[in-house]
């Protein structure tokens, strides 16, 4: 795998904008309407939010999808376009307005709204807006598309990978958004994935399947999970590989470059949690299963008080011990080793389920660096898995405490 730069527009055929329409802001620097566009139909596929209360773009998007095909993606940050009347209708209107744009059909395009829950969507802006970003749709314009689904992000999540399958270079691009109301099941997140690789709708779908449950669904930033959560993936074929039509060698490279994709934006959600100022990394090695593991390091970067003693750079690992205990997850704690690593070093703090002496001070400054690393090894089987969280800071709650207002 080689990381290029272009976005979601590096591979063949896409392009993309954002623009400022409108939607919540005034301020005509901030970006709030994206569009993305192939030249050649697309396989086409997605996965939701698990939470039970979904907004109406999903619904629209999942109508859309049933045929497996889609040309591209419009979407909107500053309004979730969720309970609230009209919902449904706004975002049909917004797929006719992209198709109209664009001389498509309204079918032929992922819809997708982020922000604040519960207020009518201001339509018009975006219906004055899809005009201006097919106008401008360009190569080179995944910067401004990525810009445009950024809520509270404080930076844009944009990557691109390439790799060779059956003597072609294929290569993806992505997206992202997402910062606060990040948790496993997807969660508030959008990513966008384009691809040009030429591949079945059916194994595009099993590939985003399997690659969603051990990248997106392991971060977790608040607990909460949103309800316009969406990860779509859009395939065009035209990098002229042959056809993946079912797991042979081609899937599993195509397999292998969507999951560290999702990974690396994974990571950069994480990293980006809302008031965040440090990126969490819990990996239990040595478990019963991959699922005991993942509940595990779930329940560690989960833990309100494991990310508060990250913010404080405190290396109080009998927090996350503690978390382990109601994860609900088999493991034995007189097994458990627990150490803390950074770039600057790493210090082992418990073994055997008991504390360790250890150099307070170099401690301290292991867990003071932009990412910190959990450790955990139960000494109990071969599985293993890692999940992604950030530290709870006191710009968490500023940022909360009047995000609709």
């Amino acid at each position: 795998m080689k990381q290029i730069p272009g976005g979601v527009t590096a591979p063949k055929g896409f392009r993309a904008w954002g623009v400022h329409c409108g939607v919540k802001s005034k301020k005509a620097d901030k970006k709030d309407l994206a569009l993305i566009l192939s030249d050649q139909e697309c396989a086409a596929a997605a996965v939701y939010t698990m939470n039970r209360v979904k907004a109406a773009p999903l619904y629209v998007t999942m109508e859309h999808l049933e045929d497996g095909t889609a040309w591209g993606v419009a979407a909107n940050s500053g309004n979730a376009n969720a309970c609230c009347p009209m919902s449904h209708e706004y975002a049909e209107a917004m797929s006719a307005s992209a198709a109209a744009a664009t001389g498509r059909e309204p079918g032929d395009f992922v819809v997708a709204s982020t922000g604040v829950i519960g207020q009518t969507i201001n339509i018009s802006a975006i219906q004055a807006g899809l005009p201006q970003a097919a106008a401008a749709l360009s190569a080179d314009g995944s910067d401004a598309a990525a810009h445009a689904i950024m809520t509270t992000d404080t930076v844009k999540k944009e990557l691109a990978l390439a790799c060779s399958i059956g003597g072609r270079t294929v290569t993806l691009g992505a997206i992202a958004k997402g910062s606060g109301m990040i948790h496993p099941n997807m969660g508030t997140m959008l990513c966008f994935v384009t691809t040009d690789c030429a591949i079945t709708r059916e194994m595009l779908s099993e590939a985003l399947r399997e690659v969603v449950p051990r990248t997106f669904n392991r971060v977790t930033v608040d607990g909460d999970t949103s309800t316009n959560d969406m990860c779509a993936v859009l395939a065009n074929g035209m990098a002229g590989n042959p056809l993946i039509e079912w797991k042979d060698d081609g899937y599993t490279v195509f397999l292998k470059a969507l999951r560290q994709l999702c990974q690396e934006l994974a990571r950069a959600i994480a990293g980006d949690g809302e008031g965040a100022s440090r990126l969490i990394t819990c990996a239990v090695r040595e478990a019963r299963s991959e699922e005991s593991a993942e509940r595990l390091a779930k329940a560690v970067v989960g833990s309100p008080l494991v990310k508060a003693a990250m913010f404080g750079a405190d290396a109080n690992w009998g927090r996350v011990l503690c978390a382990m205990g109601y994860s609900k997850a088999p493991f034995r704690p007189e097994y458990v080793d627990i150490s803390f690593s950074s770039a600057v070093g790493a210090v082992a703090v418990c073994r055997g389920g008991m504390g360790l002496d250890f150099d307070e001070e170099a401690a301290r400054s292991i867990l003071s660096q932009d990412e910190v690393v959990i450790d955990v090894h139960l000494h109990e089987g071969e599985h293993e898995a890692t999940c992604w969280g950030c530290d709870l800071t006191y710009e968490y709650v500023k940022i909360n405490g009047d995000y609709r207002t």
